[in-house]
């Protein structure tokens, strides 16, 4: 007989398929782009197109939801994990699962039937700590999550970050950028950040025993198998990241079916998972807000010039955009440029200023330069600034140039 294990997660869908008494046949991950259903009926069909599927079990957050549909047994998450350590690595004591946007520590000890879990706890609502803040952060620095996950290993001094929030972690960042901290020891303290904080928040006041597994998708990631086993003081051999780390949950609630005598997990097709995907109902909205082109014109207009200018610089560095602009004596917009920052500020603002020389540079002559924003000062120092003034100051400033009576600033 042929048994399948979907794990629906927040990210991505896997799936395993086991044969012959367990020998596992087939491994597939997708992630899912926010269509956790429409993915694991592709995936479930595609699996079975090779060979028919007897039953099949459900486990992860989106796997109730797809069980009602479909028929498929549901197994808990926990309960899923336990089964797959208890039949794999029964000398396991403690499992750390990080996954996309939730985290896990499951504390086992040895039953009558094999493992069975001692103690659990989670991670709160906050997706801080998890697989999608680290993708977050991998785009900015414009690294691919697998380069990420090995820049982190050539630190030899990792900085100490906020871990608790993602906002706080993002701002250390930010400022490590902007006094040139190298990228690999912002990566590497972003690890030992959230190390510290799965440490503080998940596993507080929890027994930790090992053998230690490490699970769930981010367990790819070298930089944070480093973190956790530092920051919970674990030798080498007490830590390990097993076979098929993707798959134990879905493995589990494969193992938790052939357990189950009811012969459950049976399924007729996909035909009704497949209309509420389709044909979900439609929600009732407001219309949209009208577009009028006096909401849409520019508080200034580019003016042009056709002689040698004296002309002021300002650029606004922030961890999102990057903005320069041109200004004559009289305060008129001679250039303008706005950029994605990408983690890279120094690269937007050369970038900036070569686009914006392209255009004007053979007609002005830069008497002044002000830098604002989050790189204010990395900035300042790059192309030597005058003046240097906080974000707060530098929009006040502007909206009462642009209107007089303005007092009150929505950014």
């Amino acid at each position: 007989m042929r048994f399948a294990g979907i794990d629906v997660g927040s990210v991505s869908v896997k799936v395993v398929v086991t044969e012959n008494e367990g020998a596992i046949a087939v491994c597939e991950y997708v992630r899912h782009k926010g269509k956790p259903l429409e993915v694991a009926a592709d995936l479930l069909e595609q699996v079975a197109t090779e060979a028919p599927i007897d039953r099949v079990a459900a486990t992860g957050t989106g796997a109730k939801q797809f069980a009602a549909l479909t028929g498929a047994f549901f197994v808990n998450e926990i309960v899923a994990v336990s089964k797959a350590f208890s039949r794999l690595y029964p000398e396991t004591r403690t499992v750390i699962d990080i996954g996309g946007e939730d985290s896990k520590l499951i504390v086992l000890e040895a039953g009558d039937n094999g493992l069975r879990v001692r103690d659990f706890s989670m991670n709160a609502l906050c997706a801080a700590g998890t697989g999608s803040f680290l993708d977050q952060q991998a785009s900015r620095l414009r690294y691919t999550i697998e380069e990420f996950s090995e820049v982190a290993l050539r630190s030899t001094n990792p900085p100490r970050l906020a871990g608790r929030c993602t906002v706080f972690a993002k701002s250390d960042m930010i400022h490590l950028q902007q006094i040139a901290t190298p990228d690999f020891d912002i990566v590497a303290g972003l690890c030992y950040a959230l190390a510290r904080s799965f440490k503080g928040s998940v596993a507080r006041g929890k027994e930790i025993n090992a053998p230690v597994a490490f699970v769930g998708g981010v367990a790819a990631n070298a930089g944070m198998r480093k973190a956790l086993r530092d920051v919970f003081s674990l030798e080498e051999y007490q830590f390990f990241v097993p076979d098929y780390f993707l798959y134990l949950g879905a493995l589990g609630a494969v193992y938790a079916l052939t357990e189950d005598g009811n012969q459950a997990g049976r399924i007729d097709g996909l035909t009704t998972l497949r209309a509420s995907v389709n044909g979900g109902p439609a929600e009732d909205a407001h219309p949209s807000l009208p577009v009028r082109a006096e909401n849409l014109r520019p508080a200034y207009d580019i003016r042009s010039i056709t002689k040698r200018t004296e002309v002021y610089l300002g650029v606004d560095v922030g961890s999102i955009s990057t903005n320069l602009v041109v200004i004559d004596s009289d305060r008129n917009v001679i250039a303008k440029r706005y950029l994605m920052t990408e983690g890279r500020p120094l690269e937007a603002v050369k970038r900036g200023l070569s686009e914006i020389g392209e255009e004007v540079g053979a007609l002005i002559d830069v008497v002044g330069a002000g830098t604002t924003g989050s790189g204010r000062y990395l900035t300042a120092d790059f192309i030597g600034a005058d003046i240097v003034r906080n974000e707060i100051t530098a929009q006040a400033e502007a909206a009462i140039s642009i209107d007089g009576d303005v007092d009150t600033i929505f950014e």
